[in-house]
């Protein structure tokens, strides 16, 4: 364990760095993260955020693990806020056909609002997570999410639209480990979350049935039908809610060999393709942001299409203010429009956008 964990701006001593605000969930990362900044000399308070009544459980986990920790857990009250920026367009984008990773919307417009406006409310400078990334300062002084020692648990893509407000202020503990290391830190720690299994990957829908969620909510997703890879007509689908670029399994189609979803029209009709056929030299992305506000350059990036895929050379044509092109050296697979495309260059995010369509 490093003698020292800094936050993008840095410090020179342990006197401007004794207070943190710490994103807590009552899971292993969190927990650990906070016992390490304790071990680093810094004053740990610990905050949880109410996404929806799906988190009360994350909220009481939160708390007794502040509890055995040792530091005060306050709650913070995002319902309304995430609701707004999180669900209702999670749910427009699947039943508009678009593939959302409402991890990438909900950090900057309301996790790590939420945790911002709380650290200033306390007169707290800083805040930490346990996500699994680092904070650099590059040569101009701007402050960027730089790849984790650990490529098995990068989280960087899902940090992918922060900004300076965030990052200057922001301490990720967990960059420099992989998990085992910090399950190993709970167990050494004593900490009862030590063998906690890992969070779900939609907080907000406990079962994973995203379909169910959606169409409980009163959403219907667009009708229409299933396109052969030869462009025959193979009758309707249950609506393109339920349905993936890049989806094999569930289909219901039967064609005596494997097929996946190439694309969903803007007309509802979905087209197959055969293995191998899934796969796009050119995406487009619109939304794009970088963590300092400058226009993202032209020029060879190494691109991730989805958070667990891996980064990709490719060359990015910038086509508008927010808009650009990436053109792949080799093809990759499904990148499904509504997901983001993230920008590395050395191991630095330089920015995201969002895919709008695939070549």
């Amino acid at each position: 364990m490093s003698d020292t964990i800094l936050p993008g701006s840095g410090f020179d001593t342990y006197e401007e760095q004794d207070k943190v605000l710490v994103g807590m969930s009552g899971g292993v990362d969190s927990s650990v993260a906070v016992r390490i900044l304790q071990q680093q000399g810094f004053a740990v308070t610990g905050a949880v955020i109410r996404f929806s009544p799906a988190h009360a459980a994350a909220v009481d986990a939160a708390q007794k693990a502040a509890e055995q920790l040792g530091i005060e857990c306050i709650v913070l009250d995002a319902e309304e806020l995430f609701e707004r920026e999180v669900i209702a367009p999670f749910c427009a984008d699947y039943c508009a056909g678009r593939t959302p990773n409402p991890c990438v919307r909900c950090n900057p417009a309301v996790k790590f609002t939420a945790l911002l406006a709380a650290a200033d409310r306390l007169g707290i400078q800083y805040i930490a997570t346990g996500h699994y990334a680092r904070v650099e300062v590059d040569g101009d002084g701007v402050s960027r999410i730089h790849l984790p020692a650990s490529a098995a648990r990068d989280q960087s893509y899902m940090l992918s639209r922060l900004d300076q407000d965030v990052l200057s202020r922001l301490v990720l503990p967990l960059g420099e480990f992989d998990k085992e290391d910090v399950r190993q830190m709970a167990r050494d720690f004593g900490l009862a979350c030590a063998d906690a299994p890992d969070s779900m990957e939609i907080c907000f829908i406990p079962d994973g049935d995203y379909a169910a969620y959606i169409e409980a909510r009163g959403c219907a997703g667009k009708a229409g039908r299933f396109i052969s890879p030869d462009g025959a007509d193979l009758g309707p689908h249950k609506g393109v809610l339920h349905y993936t670029v890049g989806q094999r399994k569930g289909l219901g189609i039967a064609l005596g060999e494997p097929v996946f979803i190439r694309e969903i029209c803007e007309n509802g009709d979905i087209r197959l393709a055969r293995a191998g056929e899934e796969y796009f030299t050119r995406v487009a992305v619109a939304g794009v942001v970088t963590p300092d506000g400058a226009p993202l350059p032209a020029g060879e990036y190494l691109v991730k299409v989805r958070s667990a895929a891996p980064a990709q050379p490719a060359r990015l044509t910038p086509v508008g203010e927010d808009e650009a092109l990436l053109t792949f050296a080799e093809p990759v697979r499904a990148p499904a429009p509504g997901q983001t495309a993230a920008f590395y260059c050395g191991g630095a995010l330089m920015g995201g956008g969002f895919i709008t369509r695939a070549e």
